[in-house]
């Protein structure tokens, strides 16, 4: 591997550094990103119990606020359980946008990432058709510098795609699945509200 990374030349480096970046996002998205952690299926119901039968206490609102994203936005909403169901599903629709933002962390660098690694390995290569032109001195051909420049050229083209092809496929994956998330949050948030006024059962 070090090989190649010496016959790539310094082009690859940025490349190699976003590599880096690419991965390390796309496994905290995959840990962070999860159902169970970001809306578990199980915590309204508790909480709706929790709710009638002690009602709500400081206890109960720090512990869910610290429990998941969707259980800050169950913790504003029961913050606002005296309030009319307007109100209260309009503070949880602005926590639930805050929530939401905090989902789409790091996606955009991914994306970015995913964008410019091509570019960035097209860099490489003109860099490598420089030195292929540089070889062609007026006392003939410098076959060394002609196959360090063929090097440079292909290994960063090729690093930059290898690197863009999985930063997008999981750039598009988590996007997708942010919005699956949200909606999901959206859909029990809601129940929450119906709930606790009166307009739905458990």
């Amino acid at each position: 591997m070090f090989s190649i990374i010496q016959a790539a030349g310094w082009p690859i480096w940025p490349i190699i550094f976003a590599s880096i970046v690419a991965i390390a996002i796309i496994v905290e998205r995959l840990w962070s990103l999860r159902l169970s952690k970001v809306a578990p299926r199980d915590l309204l119901p508790s909480i709706l119990e929790e709710y009638n039968r002690t009602g709500t206490n400081a206890e109960m609102l720090s512990r869910l606020e610290n429990n998941s994203p969707l259980g800050r936005i169950f913790v504003v909403g029961l913050r606002n359980v005296g309030n009319s169901r307007e109100v209260m599903k309009e503070s949880i629709e602005e926590a639930g946008r805050s929530v939401a933002h905090e989902l789409d962390r790091y996606l955009t660098t991914l994306g970015t990432i995913a964008s410019l690694s091509p570019l960035m390995g097209l860099f490489g290569t003109l860099i490598g058709m420089i030195e292929i032109f540089g070889s062609n001195a007026s006392t003939g051909s410098n076959p060394a510098q002609l196959a360090h420049g063929i090097s440079v050229a292909l290994y960063n083209a090729a690093f930059g795609i290898l690197v863009a092809i999985p930063s997008m496929i999981f750039y598009r994956h988590f996007r997708a699945k942010v919005d699956t998330l949200v909606m999901e949050m959206e859909l029990q948030a809601l129940k929450l509200v119906e709930v606790i006024h009166g307009e739905r059962q458990i």
